[in-house]
């Protein structure tokens, strides 16, 4: 088992803390930009994407704050992580994102991030 590389990208997201979680947070909210549909049972989380299926356990949530997963299938440490920061001064809101990639692959998994990101945009007319 490799080793993962952690990685952080920001995005400045046009919206309040309180609807960006529940996009973030949310079956309903994840389908619309995340994954094509997403369950949940509890703390497990079934994100399909173009038929296939992952299963990720919610380990932490904190309302309009942040959520954390973790992705069933792998046999190791990493985790993903949406947290919602708001600058005291200027009150821009930020999604701020926590993943793992194998090594050579952060430039790709960001790339994923900052599509996905964009399509959460789109949803909240914060293009």
């Amino acid at each position: 088992m490799n080793d993962k590389i952690k990685f952080e990208v920001e995005f400045v997201i046009h919206a309040s803390p309180q609807l960006l979680y529940q996009y973030i947070s949310t079956p309903s909210g994840l389908s619309e930009w995340f994954a094509d549909n997403v369950n949940s049972r509890g703390e497990m989380f079934s994100f399909i994407w173009d038929g296939s299926e992952e299963e990720a356990k919610l380990l932490k949530r904190k309302s309009d704050e942040f959520v954390k997963f973790t992705w069933l299938a792998e046999e190791d440490d990493s985790f993903f992580e949406m947290r919602i920061i708001v600058d005291e001064i200027t009150k821009d809101v930020s999604l701020f994102i926590t993943d793992f990639a194998e090594e050579g692959e952060e430039d790709e998994a960001k790339m994923l991030w900052q599509n996905q990101v964009s399509s959460l945009k789109q949803v909240l007319g914060s293009a």
